[in-house]
């Protein structure tokens, strides 16, 4: 655990270290936010880095977006993705959630271009997959902004998981 004097102390390279798999495989939004100390608390942060994608061009944003795993899959995933998709119950799939799962993604992607999106921390298999059939229904720029909602809740988990606040 780090707190925001250790975040705020720490040379530009240990911080984006620390802080680089924040946003999956996205080291750039940890080594921009290096500029942007002194953070005042987790919340002041979580904001700035999320602020950083916000400013990003439409592709780059995309590509963040393309960057995360497709819920439910046995691909190669961060560290942090496994551990949750792991407590959600997602990797232990019985054969025919899994192919369900499979199936959808596929029709996700195929339909928006990106995959399915969900800060899945707190929820079950069974909230997930109503979750990806209720969002099939979206429009593409709805969803679009769903996904970067869906990744600056997944940011701000991983925040929580590793810095401790004052009084904690």
């Amino acid at each position: 655990m780090f707190t925001m004097d250790d975040l705020n102390q720490m040379d530009a390279q240990t911080l984006t270290d620390t802080l680089g798999s924040i946003f999956e495989h996205s080291s750039w939004i940890a080594e921009e936010a290096a500029a942007l100390r002194p953070f005042s608390s987790l919340s002041d942060l979580h904001h700035k880095m999320a602020g950083i994608v916000k400013a990003a061009d439409r592709q780059t944003q995309l590509d963040l977006i393309n960057k995360h795993p497709r819920l439910g899959t046995k691909k190669t995933m961060s560290a942090s993705s496994v551990r949750e998709q792991q407590n959600a119950g997602l990797s232990t799939l019985e054969q025919q959630e899994y192919e369900e799962f499979l199936k959808l993604n596929e029709h996700y992607y195929e339909h928006f271009g990106f995959p399915f999106i969900l800060a899945v921390k707190g929820k079950t298999k069974q909230d997930i997959h109503q979750a990806l059939l209720a969002r099939l229904k979206n429009e593409r720029e709805t969803e679009f902004q769903r996904a970067l909602e869906e990744i600056y809740c997944i940011a701000r988990f991983r925040l929580a998981d590793i810095i401790t606040e004052k009084g904690e």
